[in-house]
């Protein structure tokens, strides 16, 4: 998958595993993320579909931590929580978010199966082991739109690795090193903490 990679997402990794910051930026990446992809559908699904998103998204991120303590690097984490929320549009028939086709998905699974394998996550189940215990929002399906097969916002053939591109365009396969004075304060949503000068630190 095609993916981007700057200081506020190293920041934002450094931040979700911060006390008392890491709920604010979880937050804020939550309502972010859900307004990026309610923006790339018809202004008449968006609020049907915005608490089911707001949910799912909130569970993405406990993926996104396990995977980067099970060791795999930013970009791929970050993938990882990609791909499962490409299996629930596809699920729902949301095909004009996807950000992959649906013919690419089988690869991407395949590239992480041992970790979803590990935490019950299938193309069926995007959540897996991290549904939430109270559950996700219901959302309206759109299967019309598979039929269709337009995917608008999708970028194909990206499937064999997680392509990065950096904020200079130079494309980075498996993403970049993580720089060595990360500002947690950089991070989407860290300003609303109140951080003292330990949790500023690296």
């Amino acid at each position: 998958m095609k993916l981007r990679q700057n200081v506020r997402h190293w920041a934002a990794k450094r931040a979700l595993t911060t006390p008392v910051v890491g709920g604010y930026v979880n937050d804020k990446l939550v309502g972010m993320h859900t307004d990026i992809f309610l923006g790339k559908t018809e202004e008449e699904n968006r609020e049907a579909r915005r608490a089911h998103l707001d949910d799912f998204f909130d569970a993405t991120m406990d993926t996104y931590v396990a995977a980067l303590e099970a060791g795999f690097p930013e970009a791929e984490a970050r993938e990882i929580t990609h791909v499962q929320a490409n299996f629930d549009f596809f699920n729902h028939g949301w095909a004009e978010m996807m950000e992959i086709p649906a013919d690419e998905l089988e690869e991407h699974y395949r590239r992480y199966q041992r970790f979803f394998e590990r935490h019950g996550i299938t193309i069926d189940d995007p959540l897996g082991d991290f549904r939430p215990a109270d559950g996700v929002a219901e959302a309206p399906s759109t299967p019309e739109r598979m039929e269709e097969g337009a995917f608008e916002n999708a970028v194909a053939g990206f499937a064999d690795d997680a392509y990065v591109e950096a904020p200079d365009g130079e494309m980075h396969v498996g993403g970049r090193e993580e720089p060595a004075d990360v500002d947690v304060t950089m991070a989407p949503g860290a300003e609303e903490a109140d951080l003292d000068d330990e949790a500023k630190a690296d």
